[in-house]
Parts: C-alpha cells; structure tokens; sequence
C-alpha cells in the first residue's frame, strides 16, 4: 500500500510553512546587501547561486533584450505555439470578464463612489530551476495587464549553460507582451524587486511563485513592498461518491504528487470499494509514471485515503482542511458547490481534471495553499488593483446629517471634527 487511509474521526491533515533558519538568516543577508550595494550585490550572488559566470562583467546587461525572446518564440514548435498563445488568450478573456467596475450612487444630496485604479509597476517571478512553467507567466502577467499596469516586469533565472532564462519562459513573456525581463534569480530578484537598483527599478507589488529561497524573502520584504501570498507546495482533494471512476481519481491524484516530494493528494469517499480500487490504480498508474519517485515520496507523506459516512461529513472535513483544489467526483456536483466555503479552486464533474484550470480553462491557478484558503483567495485581477471611495455632499446633505455627527466626534472628545461641521452650518445662515 503506497498511501495510507484514515477514517475522517482519526485523520489529520497538519502542514505548516516554515523554511530553515539558516535560510531565513541568509536571505536576510542577501537583501541587506543589495539594498545597500545594488547592482553588484545582485550580479555577485547571480553568478554564486545561478552560475552565470558572465554575471559580473558589466557590459553584459540583466535586461533581456527583445531579439533574444523573439529567437526564443521562433524557436517554440509550432504545436507548442497554438497552445500557449490559446492559453494566453482564454486568461485574458476571464480576467476581462472579472474586472471590476467603478460605481457611483445618489442619496438625497449625497453622491458617493468607488473607484478602482491599477497599481503602476508591477513584478513577476517565474522560477527556472528544476522546471519552467510557461502557464505560469501568464497567469501573473496577464491579469495585471488587464488591470491596466502599465509596468510589469519579469525576472527569471539565468541558465548556466546560456545566461539567459529558459526558453519556455522568454517564449511565454513574449507573446504575454511582456515589455521588462530580467535574468535573475532567487532571493535577489526579490531584493531587486522591493528596493530596486541601479538596472531594476523597484515595483510596488511582487508576484510569483518560487522555491523556499524565494518564498522566504518575499515574507522578508512584505513590510516594504505587496506581495501576493507565501505560497507552499500544490495539494488536491478528490471528493467522490459511488460513480466516480477509479482510474480518473488515481489520475488526478498523481498529477498533484508528481508536482514536488511534499505535494498532497487526497480522495474522500462514502464508498470504501471505490477507495480499494483507487489505492489499486494508484499502484499500477505510478508503475508507469516518468516522475514516479516525487509522486510515490509525496503520496507516502501527504496523501491520504479517507472513507466518510456521508457527503455531508466529506464536505465538512473539506472545509476544515481549506485546500488549494476540490475535485467533486460526484453524480450532482452543483448540489455540492453551494456547501463548499473555504477552498482555492472547485473542478466539477468527472471530465474536469484540475490541469484543465492549469493551462487553459482562464481562472487563475495561483491559488491559497497550506489550509489558508480560509483567509485567502486566488490570484486575480483584483490583485493588481487599489480602490478608494469618492463622497460628495450638497448644503442640504450636511445640514441633514449635521447633528449626529457633531455628536458623534464631541463623543470621541473630537471638537475640532464638529467645528469643521459646524462652521459651515453658521456660514449657511449668515
């Protein structure tokens, strides 16, 4: 048996996100330096930690020139192409359909409002290391294009072997429209990011996902400058009843492990024949699995059979546990949605795998991971904008709502705030 099985009264589902303290000691040391020293503490620790050797040679600029990512486009296949560019498009489209609007209301006399505005530079993390995610570049750079941010700027890490960021990743940047990318890397693209230097202007909000390095300096830098969230290792919850096909829910299950070694996958079930056949078509499916050894280490740490008395009992395990991805394999999943609270994201149906919100479904999949789903939501194009509330009142307004809030700040021992009332309601007699 390659995971183990709880009955719902026994099972606990603890992760927490913690990084080492020698990590958070060095990253702290890494953005002390480049807030200080700028431009050569960033390309120092470029060559240190990413291996670039021409990193310290200034005439070899961080930027990423617009020729080498069109190269990098041309050389995509031509397959690959139609389906980032679909990607891209179906994002773009979502979003749009999100944004939100300003509003204005009247009453009696008063006009008030909410006006949303884009923040004005914007940066975007794209880890390069063990893999490229290109969705990923446009799941962050889309959505504040939406927005109406007119600076977003990329950095991802350079390879050794060339200096310049993976190919997947210029590609995707450049038919995202990407308009700034940088080749650099780990905690001190995040340093460059909130304090800026000399090559890269610091942003008002930093977004991305990347490994502990990454994760740990955004938590450092947060009192400077937004960020949108710590994000941890990817997790799934298959909820299923009586119908659901084993082989999907294994399937499913798998795509979650192979993500990293502390990646959940979970299935929660009325039905313990379906949970027999499941553990079986997790064996057999992992056999053949070309990331099987992340995929089996994850199951073995974070995934979990878990058998339940009823639906009801499965939801309720589900909202107390908050995860990233609820798949409802189920014969009614929309009577299943409503009951559903604190989760990232929710795939209905047997044919709604969760790599379909992945790549090219248009909701966001950067998610709330690590149960902060009950605090915390997707990314959106929310994300990237400010609001503020606009309020306007006529003589007949303020005179009407003149007494109680001259009562209200004399309350507070405020006198100053009833003056500025009231000077204005002597001046309307005289």
């Amino acid at each position: 048996m390659i995971i183990r099985r709880y009955s719902s009264d026994q099972w606990i589902w603890q992760r927490t996100l913690t990084s080492e303290t020698a990590v958070q000691s060095k990253v702290s040391e890494i953005l002390e330096t480049i807030r200080r020293d700028g431009d050569f503490a960033l390309r120092r620790y470029t060559q240190e930690f990413d291996r670039w050797q021409g990193a310290m040679n200034a005439e070899e600029p961080l930027s990423v020139p617009r020729s080498v990512r069109e190269a990098a486009l041309a050389a995509t296949p031509a397959s690959l192409q139609t389906a980032l560019r679909e990607a891209a498009q179906r994002i773009r489209r979502f979003h749009e359909d999100v944004l939100p609007d300003n509003r204005q209301f009247e009453q009696a006399g008063a006009t008030l409002g909410m006006v949303w505005r884009p923040l004005r530079r914007v940066g975007v993390y794209a880890p390069g290391g063990k893999a490229a995610y290109p969705s990923t570049v446009f799941m962050n750079t889309i959505p504040a294009q939406v927005a109406g941010v007119t600076e977003i700027v990329l950095a991802s890490p350079p390879q050794a072997e060339t200096g310049w960021p993976h190919p997947l990743i210029l590609a995707a940047a450049e038919i995202a429209g990407v308009q700034e990318v940088y080749r650099i890397g780990g905690a001190q693209a995040i340093a460059a990011f909130a304090y800026g230097t000399a090559s890269v202007p610091a942003v008002e909000k930093i977004v991305g996902p990347g490994n502990q390095w990454v994760a740990t300096a955004k938590q450092q830098v947060q009192s400077h400058v937004a960020i949108d969230s710590i994000a941890g290792p990817s997790e799934v919850f298959v909820i299923a009843d009586h119908t659901a096909k084993a082989p999907y829910v294994a399937a499913d299950m798998l795509a979650q492990a192979e993500h990293d070694e502390a990646a959940g996958a979970v299935c929660i079930s009325t039905d313990r024949r379906l949970l027999d056949e499941v553990a079986s078509e997790l064996e057999r499916q992992l056999a053949i699995l070309p990331r099987r050894s992340i995929a089996a280490q994850a199951l073995q740490t974070w995934g979990a059979l878990v058998e339940v008395a009823s639906m009801t009992e499965a939801i309720e395990l589900t909202n107390q546990m908050a995860p990233e991805h609820v798949e409802l394999h189920v014969a009614h999943p929309y009577e299943i949605l409503p009951e559903l609270r604190t989760v990232g994201a929710v795939f209905l149906g047997e044919y709604t795998p969760e790599p379909v919100g992945d790549y090219l479904a248009g909701p966001n999949h950067v998610l709330p991971t690590h149960g902060t789903a009950r605090f915390a939501s997707g990314l959106s194009v929310h994300d990237f904008l400010r609001r503020f509330t606009y309020v306007s009142y006529d003589s007949t307004a303020l005179a009407r709502d003149a007494e109680s809030i001259i009562r209200l700040a004399e309350a507070e021992g405020l006198d100053g705030h009833a003056r500025a009332v009231q000077i204005r309601l002597e001046g309307e007699r005289s």
